[in-house]
């Protein structure tokens, strides 16, 4: 059994995230959606309300569960028996970032494959900080996020 893992701070999930869980699921047997914390970032939703969130966006998708992790995700992978971290990419700069990342990733455990899911061009332009700046001055993002993201926005 293939075990992947797609990590990220998902605040908010969106319509891209969502995307990559969707096709990735289809590719390995279980998938984990890990919620870590990006202390480079202020979060908008709790870890507990992300985790919450995800789940009700993926609960048609049986093969995929969601939880929590701090830590190193090649430590979290080994730890449940994965094999492969899952990330998604927009565009060139992403490429950049997430491929140093991997190398990272790959010295500290040569064991763990990196594997890159282009994103839906669709979704290509969302970030979670940019629907966040859009958030600030009131614009409407319900369209870019699953719907029990958008509820919980309008409940924020």
């Amino acid at each position: 059994m293939t075990i992947a893992v797609y990590p990220g701070s998902f605040d908010p999930l969106t319509m891209g995230h969502l995307n990559i869980i969707e096709r990735a699921s289809r590719l390995f047997d279980h998938l984990i959606v890990t919620v870590g914390i990006n202390t480079s970032k202020k979060a908008l939703f709790s870890t507990d309300e992300r985790v919450d969130l995800i789940k009700k966006s993926v609960s048609h998708l049986p093969n995929v569960s969601v939880q929590a992790e701090g830590g190193l995700t090649v430590d979290f992978v080994k730890r449940v028996g994965g094999s492969v971290i899952i990330r998604g990419l927009r565009d060139g700069k992403d490429l950049d970032y997430e491929a140093n990342i991997a190398n990272m990733n790959h010295y500290l455990d040569e064991s763990i494959e990196s594997v890159f899911l282009v994103t839906d061009p669709r979704y290509a332009f969302i970030s979670s900080t940019l629907l966040k700046e859009v958030l600030h001055f009131n614009g409407d993002v319900s369209a870019l996020v699953p719907p029990a993201v958008a509820q919980a926005l309008n409940q924020k």
